[in-house]
């Protein structure tokens, strides 16, 4: 990676990228400095890991990368990329802007069913851990440093139970063994650890059995000789999730508490949109996962892009328009992947059936998994050559809006100029 001098700092101090940018946040916040909150992204399309890297270089930060095994894997997920052509896109578009600040590259949300085809195709227990498994060894093998263990989904619970705790923690230490094991046999560089959940479904959410998580994971560590391994990053529910946007100042500081004595930090998941970002850092938040807001940014930067494209038309400077727009919502609609989000009153509605506002939204989250759809990347060529031929930037039309997001939390998470001091 093009992060090389920060990776050589980290390595001479013994730890792995992850936890030497926490412990150098630590120290200088002990120095006095204002605490910071590491922004982390979620690579939906290449679009995004583009507007990442700019916004980072811009602000002269680091910049983690979130990727579920929905979106990279070994069967390339929905971006179209495995965990090797992952490392090698976020490498080569660092080194084209000469980016040389910290990347840090992470699976979020690795763990069985949590991959939709496993649940689509109810996969018994042995397969879906079995396939977890590969995944985390092509994430150690193209270099990743950072897992998110998170085995807190059991499709095969009768509705409404939630898993136990004690069974989460006994796949999150057989995950975390067998990622040791692999990575000691392949000789590859030490790997940093997240572990939990938001989600209400994985038990974190009361704090009480938070508490039994971690002791019954420090136990489970410590019966497979693995006491040198330790998660930095523990995800705690902290009132954001898909449909609020208020970030629950007084349940972080609880549970940042309860795990500095760990030396662990909370990660916060579903930060999109977020009313108060500049409370995260204050609150001791050791990172926050951003992704569907940038994926309505993208949206948005095209539309922009096609309003310029209608009027061209219009003016006779084009021959054909890409529609775009339709093109995008007849791919959201026919992978069927929109009605993963319909409420419990919308379950029975076709897609047509819904309010505008509601397509419109489905539309705009959706477009995340078929932005590689061949007829969206034919209607995207078009509308870019479109644009392209009458001397207007349309990349920059589009990466524009998703940076300027991003700017929010760089900002707000006081990492602005970090760079210089790690």
């Amino acid at each position: 990676m093009s992060d090389f001098n920060y990776r050589q700092k980290a390595e001479a101090q013994g730890y792995p990228l992850t936890e030497y940018i926490l412990h150098r946040i630590k120290m200088l916040h002990e120095a006095g400095e204002p605490p910071r909150t590491l922004f982390a992204a979620c690579p939906n399309s290449l679009t995004v890991i583009k507007a990442a890297l700019r916004a980072a270089k811009r602000n002269h930060a680091p910049i983690l990368f979130a990727a579920t095994l929905n979106q990279v894997d070994l069967d390339k997920g929905y971006t179209g990329m495995t965990q090797k052509i992952f490392v090698d896109t976020v490498r080569i578009e660092a080194e084209s802007i000469h980016f040389t600040g910290p990347v840090i590259i992470a699976v979020d949300h690795g763990g069985p069913w949590l991959k939709d085809l496993q649940t689509l195709e109810k996969w018994p227990e042995k397969k879906a851990m079995d396939a977890v498994k590969k995944s985390f060894e092509a994430s150690v093998d193209a270099g990743y440093d950072l897992i998110h263990v998170d085995p807190t989904v059991d499709i095969f619970l009768p509705q409404g139970e939630t898993i136990a705790i004690e069974t989460v923690a006994q796949r999150t230490v057989e995950l975390i063994a067998h990622i040791e094991a692999y990575r000691q046999r392949t000789q590859a560089a030490p790997i940093s650890y997240e572990v939990g959940t938001e989600e209400v479904h994985g038990g974190l959410a009361d704090e009480s059995v938070f508490d039994r998580f971690l002791m019954l994971l420090k136990d489970g560590l410590h019966k497979k000789n693995l006491n040198n391994v330790w998660p930095c990053f523990i995800v705690g529910k902290v009132g954001t999730d898909l449909h609020t946007t208020l970030f629950d100042t007084e349940v972080a500081r609880n549970l940042t508490t309860k795990v500095a004595s760990f030396n662990s930090a909370i990660k916060g998941h579903y930060t999109d949109d977020v009313s108060n970002p500049e409370a995260y850092p204050l609150s001791g938040m050791g990172a926050a996962n951003v992704g569907p807001e940038f994926t309505v940014s993208e949206y948005n930067g095209l539309m922009e892009a096609e309003g310029l494209e209608t009027t061209l038309f219009r003016k006779g400077r084009i021959a054909r328009i890409s529609e775009i727009s339709k093109k995008l919502e007849e791919a959201v609609v026919n992978s069927g992947r929109w009605k993963k989000w319909l409420q419990p009153e919308e379950k029975h509605l076709a897609f047509d059936d819904l309010s505008q506002e509601r397509k419109h939204w489905l539309t705009q989250t959706g477009c995340r998994y078929i932005w590689q759809n061949p007829e969206v990347l034919v209607a995207r060529e078009i509308l870019f050559d479109n644009l392209n031929r009458n001397g207007i930037d349309a990349e920059t039309i589009v990466l524009t809006p998703i940076e300027h997001a991003m700017d929010k939390y760089f900002t707000a998470f006081n990492l602005v100029n970090l760079n210089n001091k790690l």
